[in-house]
């Protein structure tokens, strides 16, 4: 009897874990007002333990056709619209981390999750480390912390007198066009402030301030996202709260020399004659224009291009395609940016692709992992020209020493034998392709043997189980 009863009070606290962490009021009110049929959930693989649970709430709740996915397209971060719509969905809600990136497929709803932290301890600790000293401070922080941004905010202002919150440019929740995105209340004196919006942040900061006059504190572990908000705000010092040790520590990564192989990686794709595009997202919105984009620029750069869609990329995906140089991913924010080292080929982000191309972009060590900023109407866009300047056609690589050509080779005159031997020139102008690297290889594949095997009618196969076809004698072991 006492065991029974323990156990219905472990359920009913495990219910009302779930009904807040998933937000599962909300969830229901979601589909309801908005009369939704058939809604999709989407987990990260460290939340399906509760899934089932989950969607057989909401299921009865709603009485709405309910479904989990199983498996996504690419990171778990991005809202897998392509998956939902194979399966007739029409909306989603994604659960769990997110990069925040606006899609405009189908409505979607985002339910972070309430992550663990000790509020008073999380103060108190940021307290004692600016003991001595009266900081800049902008709180960031990650998304499932966003349910105690308020009360930590609250708790810094009667600490320290300058402190900033960063804002999250969650999109719309409903409505395909979602890069609406959720507007929260800001001051009265918005002609006095700057807006600076990255890696989905929006940051308003005194017009007399400079950004790097401020310190970020980061409130969540080591991640992705803690990784483009060092690079997307390399001028500034990091300070990160771990909620899960309970420490806070200063960042001592070397955001310049993590810029610099950056920069490598810049140089690699100038060298490049071929370059793959490898698009990492279907459902990010404007990830066509950029794809548009960014062939348009390597036409006029004079490279060779080829586009791959091949799903969560790794090494071994990209190394059947030894013939090109360097790859280009169009991702989400968190995606974007990787660590190539283990890869045979470079993989460069797009902005390190404009600085490589763009003859009219400067590297100046800013630092973007949106795509979208670089399209037109972007807060870092830049026009590609229309023709190459001829002091710009030439330069020397800093990584193999050799003479380097950009532009198209058909609009070139002759201006390569002012500075080079006819056939030097001549070999600069003409681009390779796939096809003359797999003419080079000894080994091409199976022969075709086109016109040798001799033509037949197709017949009947065979029918039934590898294991015991319909015309075969079973054989049983014994």
């Amino acid at each position: 009897m006492e065991s029974a009863l323990f156990g219905a009070i472990l359920h009913r606290k495990e219910q009302s874990r779930r009904r807040e962490f998933y937000e599962l009021d909300r969830c229901e009110r979601w589909i309801k007002t908005h009369q939704l049929k058939r809604v999709a959930l989407q987990f990260p693989d460290e939340l399906l333990v509760d899934s089932a649970k989950v969607a057989e709430y909401l299921k009865d709740a709603t009485l709405a056709d309910v479904f989990i996915l199983g498996d996504t397209s690419y990171g778990s971060c991005c809202v897998d619209e392509v998956a939902a719509q194979h399966y007739s969905s029409d909306s989603i809600i994604h659960y769990g981390r997110s990069c925040l990136s606006p899609t405009d497929r189908l409505p979607v709803l985002f339910v972070f999750g309430k992550g663990s932290i000790n509020v008073q301890d999380c103060i108190q600790k940021i307290a004692s480390l600016f003991a001595d000293t009266k900081p800049k401070l902008i709180l960031m922080y990650d998304v499932i912390f966003y349910h105690a941004a308020e009360n930590i905010l609250a708790g810094l202002h009667e600490k320290f007198a300058d402190v900033i919150c960063s804002k999250l440019q969650i999109p719309a929740d409903y409505g395909k066009n979602s890069t609406k995105e959720h507007s929260e209340k800001d001051g009265d004196n918005v002609d006095t402030l700057e807006t600076i919006c990255r890696c989905r942040r929006k940051v308003d900061i005194p017009k007399e301030s400079q950004l790097e006059q401020y310190a970020v504190l980061y409130i969540g572990k080591e991640s992705l996202t803690l990784t483009n908000l060092l690079m997307n705000f390399n001028r500034c010092q990091f300070y990160t709260y771990d909620p899960e040790d309970r420490t806070v520590r200063k960042e001592t990564v070397n955001v310049n020399k993590a810029l610099m192989k950056r920069y490598y990686m810049i140089e690699r794709a100038k060298d490049a004659r071929i370059v793959g595009i490898v698009v990492g997202t279907l459902g990010v919105t404007d990830y066509l224009q950029a794809l548009n984009r960014m062939k348009e620029l390597l036409k006029k750069a004079g490279k060779k291009t080829y586009t791959f869609v091949v799903g969560k990329l790794n090494v071994a995906k990209l190394a059947n395609f030894m013939e090109v140089d360097v790859f280009v991913l169009l991702a989400c924010t968190e995606s974007t940016l990787i660590d190539s080292s283990e890869f045979y080929k470079p993989v460069v982000t797009p902005m390190e692709m404009e600085v490589a191309c763009n003859t009219n972009r400067e590297w100046t060590g800013e630092y973007y992992t949106d795509f979208r900023q670089l399209l037109p109407g972007g807060s870092d866009h830049v026009e590609i020209p229309a023709e190459i300047s001829q002091e710009d056609r030439y330069d020397v690589s800093l990584i193999t020493g050799n003479l380097r050509h950009l532009g198209e080779a058909e609009n070139e005159e002759n201006t390569s034998s002012a500075v080079l031997p006819r056939e030097e020139a001549l070999h600069v102008a003409v681009s390779n392709t796939a096809a003359d690297f797999l003419s080079g290889r000894q080994w091409k594949g199976l022969e075709r043997k086109l016109g040798e095997t001799p033509v037949s009618k197709a017949v009947i196969g065979q029918s039934g189980i590898a294991a015991s076809y319909e015309n075969e004698t079973p054989h049983y072991s014994s």
